[in-house]
């Protein structure tokens, strides 16, 4: 059984993961922010762990992953309170989660990211452009730093039902991709821990996600 930290766990994706690894049998630790969130993530089988990202500083954060052998950062801003949010979630909270998962021992660290061409082809607001340049600073912050990290791109995310079929590569045509897939690519890769200081692209395809992950794991 793994022990798996996840931060923004009560997000669309998070939530999503909590079921997914506690359904396989591992232990999830789910950092969340609003009281009201906490019942939904013990029901999806997780352990509360209450907390603000942006009011942690890295040593208070690193005694609450101690012990996990996993972290998963899938919390984001998504826009709401405008880039000054974006800057203390997606960017400076993702520095303060490595610099505690440093602190405490738990070397692998998967990152949710996102898609290089996210705006091709729209009109980009300023808000947008700051969102994009932050979530590429926080990709170079873990891809620089000492932890086993792997770093995942979905595309323009949708709450389609999950097919189990995916795309995955370090670069690959821009298109959908399904929550339920994007937590389960999440499960998988955790499983897989060859899968190791890699970039990988995501969207729906059609090829199960157990195998596109092994795929990348023996490259």
């Amino acid at each position: 059984m793994t022990t798996i930290f996840i931060i923004g766990a009560a997000g669309n994706i998070g939530r999503r993961l909590s079921k997914t690894l506690a359904d396989k049998g591992h232990a999830v630790r789910a950092l969340y922010r609003k009281p009201e969130q906490e019942q939904t993530l013990r029901q999806a089988g997780a352990e509360p762990v209450s907390g603000n990202l942006t009011e942690l500083d890295a040593t208070t954060l690193a005694a609450y992953m101690k012990g996990s052998d996993v972290v998963v950062f899938t919390a984001g801003a998504g826009g709401k309170g405008g880039p000054e949010m974006t800057n203390a979630v997606d960017g400076e909270g993702l520095k303060t989660a490595v610099a505690a998962a440093t602190q405490a021992g738990v070397s692998r660290f998967l990152l949710v990211s996102a898609f290089p061409e996210a705006g091709r082809g729209k009109t980009i607001s300023d808000t947008f452009e700051n969102y994009m340049r932050v979530k590429k600073e926080a990709d170079v912050a873990l891809a620089q730093s000492e932890l086993d990290w792997v770093i995942l791109r979905p595309g323009t995310l949708v709450d389609d039902s999950g097919t189990g079929l995916i795309q995955a590569g370090p670069a690959i045509p821009y298109g959908d991709i399904p929550r339920d897939d994007v937590a389960a690519t999440l499960a998988e890769i955790i499983e897989q821990p060859d899968v190791s200081r890699v970039i990988i692209e995501l969207t729906a395809g059609d090829v199960p996600v157990r195998q596109a992950v092994e795929k990348i794991a023996k490259r």
